[in-house]
This record gives C-alpha cells, sequence and structure tokens, in this order.
C-alpha cells in the first residue's frame, strides 16, 4: 500500500472541527475507503481509567502500556517529559490506510479546510495567514476570500473537495 494522503481540519476552538471530521470519517468509509485520524490536543489528557490495571502499570512507570482485546488496541506511551513528538513521527505509526484525516495541528504545511462557526471562541480567519488553507467550510456568509466556501454541514461535498485535491481515486 503506498502512503496515504493527508488532509487536515483546522480551526479555533468551539469551530466545528471534531463534527465534521466524524461526518468525513463516516462519508468517505461509506465510500469504501480506509480512514485513520490524528487528532491533536493541547491540554493533558487521559483515556485511561483510574485504577485500571494499564493505568497502574502507566503509574509504575512503564514506558509504553499496550491493552489488547479481541476488537481493538491501544498503546498509550507516555512521554514523562520528552517533548511532543514530531507530526511525521505519530504519521508513520499509523497502519496503512488510504487517507489520514488530520483534527488540529493548524501550523503544519498540509492541505486543509478551515472550519468556522459563529460559536467558535475565536473568529480571526486562519486562511489569509496560511497558504495551506486551501477551503472554507462554515455555518455563516464568508466574504472577502478567494477559496472555495463550503456549508459546514455539506459533508458530501466536503468530502468531494477533499478526495478531488487529494487525488483520493488514484487509489481505486
Amino acid at each position: 500500500m503506498t502512503a496515504p494522503k493527508i488532509f487536515g481540519i483546522a480551526g479555533w476552538k468551539n469551530s466545528g472541527k471534531t463534527g465534521l471530521a466524524v461526518r468525513l470519517v463516516t462519508e468517505f468509509t461509506r465510500r469504501g475507503y480506509r480512514i485513520s485520524t490524528i487528532k491533536h490536543a493541547h491540554h493533558d489528557f487521559d483515556i485511561d481509567k483510574v485504577g485500571a490495571d494499564s493505568y497502574r502499570h502507566r503509574q509504575a512507570g512503564a514506558h509504553e502500556v499496550t491493552i489488547v482485546s479481541g476488537t481493538r488496541y491501544a498503546i498509550m506511551h507516555e512521554l514523562r517529559g520528552a517533548p511532543e513528538p514530531a507530526f511525521e513521527e505519530i504519521l508513520a505509526r499509523l497502519a496503512p490506510c488510504d487517507l489520514v484525516l488530520i483534527e488540529g495541528y493548524k501550523r503544519e504545511p498540509i492541505p486543509k479546510i478551515e472550519a468556522r462557526r459563529l460559536e467558535a471562541a475565536n473568529r480571526e480567519p486562519l486562511a489569509p495567514s496560511d497558504p495551506h488553507i486551501c477551503a472554507i467550510a462554515a455555518d455563516h456568509a464568508v466574504m472577502d476570500t478567494f477559496l472555495p466556501v463550503f456549508d459546514l454541514d455539506d459533508t458530501g461535498a466536503i468530502a468531494d473537495f477533499i478526495a478531488a485535491t487529494v487525488r483520493l481515486e488514484e487509489i481505486r
């Protein structure tokens, strides 16, 4: 399998990034593509439960803890003071797929769509200062741009645009 196509969804907090990402995963999966996602968090997070065996392994000092069942597996890697891994390092750890949707990582030089909502924490447009933003998806009218603008809820049209932009049909 060749390297996966990569496309990002950028935007400020509460701009609709996660909702759009989820709808796009559903749409591309329906179309028969294998999709992976990378979500960048700007805060500490934990996917483990206090008291669980895996949590106890981590608390004891394990560098990596892998949990495996008949339905899924997860590998938790503790940084323990080391710097956050580079975007490319995370991408290299993914299993083969057709498309990787990136939520967040708004500074990475990858093609991306900017999500905008009136309720966003910050309404300052990202597109004018980021040459990698190739479209805007918004829940309101967007003026003063030469970029394609989509309704934030028009998942099919946005998926078509992403597929054309990354040439997803080439993998068929």
